[in-house]
């Protein structure tokens, strides 16, 4: 997953296009719109475009800090729903690729499932990432004096279960295939910013790799969260609620640093300092990012198209469509 940010930058002049990897697809959001592309089981790939609210694409989302925590609530609530719509399609459901009427009856019921499978999701994570370490470090604790060792101890347990987490996954085949997915959206992202043409051998020469990756966000997240933990003890006390409580609520607050650092380094990602940054989420995307094939590569241009000139028309409504023509690779 790349996050991404409409605004232009001096470094890259174009809109910083950015998505997710889904069931057999990409989602790629644009500045105004989101595209979603997903390989149907008989080869063919679906198309849809739809318009961002504009409370999430509004003059808010250029504040600094404040557009970090916006953009992960998005990323959030976009990637359920693209990852549910593209389950479906890849199935073959009935009606799966039909918008209007039939999505819009669906809609509150789509809205309470995705609401509350994202409120599931995000007490699992805050247990396992944040409270699971914090509990594994104070059993150390009757042996190590330093209250700063203790805190390097839990970071190093967050970042332990963080890269465990992400390469358990990866042996499970169908994940394996988002991992691909994933290189996909990524390669094609990079091809755009590069402002060359989107056909499968100019994709195909970039990296999998990309700085702002969603990928490189958690592990920033893991890394800033020590700083952030570690003052907060100072200030807090080690009572075992305090604690708790200061690995959960400033959570948007070490999002939101987080984003910035990711931004900063993608802007600058030609720069020693930027590659600095860049590395740890860099080296993590070795893990949760694969060669994609041929096939994968035209689905990710498919999506990237998509946005792209649906953001050219501005006032288009959502459309559900073929994909267009994808310059296939050659040889």
């Amino acid at each position: 997953m790349c996050s991404c940010n409409p605004a232009a930058t001096a470094e890259s002049p174009r809109p910083l296009y950015g998505g997710q990897a889904v069931i057999e697809g990409v989602m790629i959001r644009g500045v105004r719109h989101y595209s979603l592309a997903v390989r149907r089981p008989d080869g063919g790939i679906f198309c849809s475009t739809e318009p961002v609210s504009s409370r999430l694409s509004g003059p808010m989302r250029h504040v600094p800090f404040l557009r970090g925590v916006l953009i992960l609530a998005e990323t959030l609530w976009l990637g359920m729903k693209s990852l549910q719509r593209s389950a479906i399609i890849a199935a073959e459901e009935p009606d799966a690729d039909q918008s209007g009427d039939s999505d819009a009856g669906q809609s509150s019921v789509s809205n309470w499932t995705m609401g509350i499978t994202m409120a599931i999701a995000l007490v699992l994570g805050i247990g396992i990432f944040l409270v699971l370490p914090l509990l594994a470090a104070r059993l150390m604790e009757p042996f190590v004096a330093s209250l700063l060792v203790i805190n390097l101890i839990e970071g190093v347990i967050r970042l332990v279960v963080l890269v465990g987490y992400v390469a358990g996954i990866s042996l499970m085949k169908d994940i394996r295939r988002v991992y691909a997915y994933h290189g996909a959206e990524h390669m094609a992202v990079h091809t755009y910013e590069a402002g060359e043409p989107l056909t499968v051998d100019n994709v195909r020469r970039h990296p999998t790799p990309h700085p702002r990756c969603g990928t490189a966000f958690l592990i920033t997240v893991a890394i800033v969260s020590v700083a952030a933990f570690a003052i907060l003890d100072a200030l807090l006390g080690t009572e075992l609620y305090w604690r708790i409580l200061s690995r959960i609520v400033p959570v948007p607050l070490v999002a939101a640093i987080s984003y910035e650092i990711i931004r900063f380094a993608g802007a600058h990602r030609g720069s020693w300092f930027g590659k600095i940054l860049s590395a740890p989420g860099l080296w993590l995307q070795r893990i949760t990012t694969r060669q994609p094939d041929a096939d994968q590569i035209e689905v990710a241009i498919a999506a990237m198209t998509a946005a792209v000139a649906a953001d050219a028309n501005a006032d288009a409504p959502p459309n559900p469509a073929p994909c267009g023509t994808v310059t296939p690779a050659s040889g």
